[in-house]
C-alpha cells in the first residue's frame, strides 16, 4: 500500500468516527429537521460521484462511482421525503363543510308561514 492510500483511509476513518460522534450527540426533536435539511448537501456528493466517473479508468473507479451515487441520490430524495413528511405534520386541517341543520318536524317555518291552512286562509 502507498503512503497516499493510508493517509486517505487514515483521514476517511476518522471523518467516519467524528460524524458518528457529532450526530449522536443531536437531541432527538432536532434529529430529523436539522438532517432533513442538511440531505440536500449531499447533492454536491452526488456531483463528485460524477466526476468520479467520468474521471475513473478501471472498474474499480467505476464501482466507487456507481456506489457513491446511488448513496448520495437516496439521500437525497429521502431527505426531501422526510422535509415534505414534516412539514405535513404542521399543516391545518381542512374541516369539510358542516351541512344546514334541518328544522325538526311540527316547528314553523317561514314556508309554513305563506301557504294558506286548510281552510283556505293564511295560518
Amino acid at each position: 500500500m502507498s503512503t497516499a492510500l493510508v493517509t486517505d483511509l487514515t483521514i476517511f476513518v476518522l471523518a467516519l468516527l467524528v460524524g458518528v460522534e457529532v450526530i449522536g450527540k443531536v437531541p432527538a426533536t432536532l434529529h430529523t429537521p436539522l438532517m432533513s435539511a442538511a440531505n440536500s448537501i449531499h447533492g454536491i456528493v452526488l456531483v463528485g460521484a460524477l466526476l468520479i466517473g467520468v474521471t475513473a479508468d478501471n472498474a474499480v473507479g467505476y464501482i466507487l462511482a456507481f456506489v457513491a451515487a446511488f448513496f448520495a441520490a437516496a439521500n437525497v430524495v429521502g431527505g426531501y421525503v422526510v422535509t415534505g413528511r414534516m412539514l405535513k405534520m404542521f399543516r391545518r386541517k381542512t374541516v369539510p363543510p358542516q351541512p344546514a341543520p334541518e328544522a325538526p318536524v311540527g316547528t314553523v317555518g317561514a314556508s309554513d308561514r305563506d301557504r294558506p291552512a286548510a281552510n283556505g286562509r293564511p295560518a
